[in-house]
């Protein structure tokens, strides 16, 4: 079974959404109800904001289901990390959050690579490992 994709586009921006990692946090609507409103069918409305913002809210996605498909608009040296930097922040009751550039090796010897943000099950009851599916607020993982 594959993954769902959507991808939304406006000029040379595409935003990545798959659903399947999302942790409903709802980062992106709160900060930006005028482009991510998952009330509306596309719930993702590129005409809704300045490409620049758009560009930055997905940036701040925590588990990296909103991604850009795109090259982003220049960034100011200042904001900008490097490329090789990996942060990891693990989430009070909840998963490990990783920035950066990763590489991920599946059980079954399959590479994964992701870029941006990415949420990992700390819990070990996800039925996407590595990847958390919230199943650790099901179960009250406490850590």
């Amino acid at each position: 079974m594959s993954e769902v994709v959507k991808r939304y586009t406006r000029g040379d921006v595409t935003v990545v959404w798959k659903p399947s990692l999302c942790l409903h946090t709802q980062t992106c609507f709160r900060a930006l109800p005028t482009v991510f409103d998952p009330r509306k069918h596309p719930w993702v409305h590129m005409e809704g904001a300045e490409l620049s913002a758009i560009v930055e809210q997905v940036k701040r996605c925590p588990s990296g289901a909103l991604a850009l498909g795109a090259p982003a608009p220049a960034v100011e040296p200042t904001t900008a990390r490097a490329a090789s930097a990996v942060r990891i922040e693990p989430q009070a009751n909840g998963p490990l959050l990783v920035r950066g550039e990763i590489e991920v090796r599946k059980p079954d010897g399959t590479i994964e690579h992701r870029s941006g943000s990415c949420a990992l099950c700390r819990c070990g009851q996800s039925a996407h490992k590595p990847w958390c599916d919230e199943t650790h607020s099901k179960v009250g993982f406490q850590g």
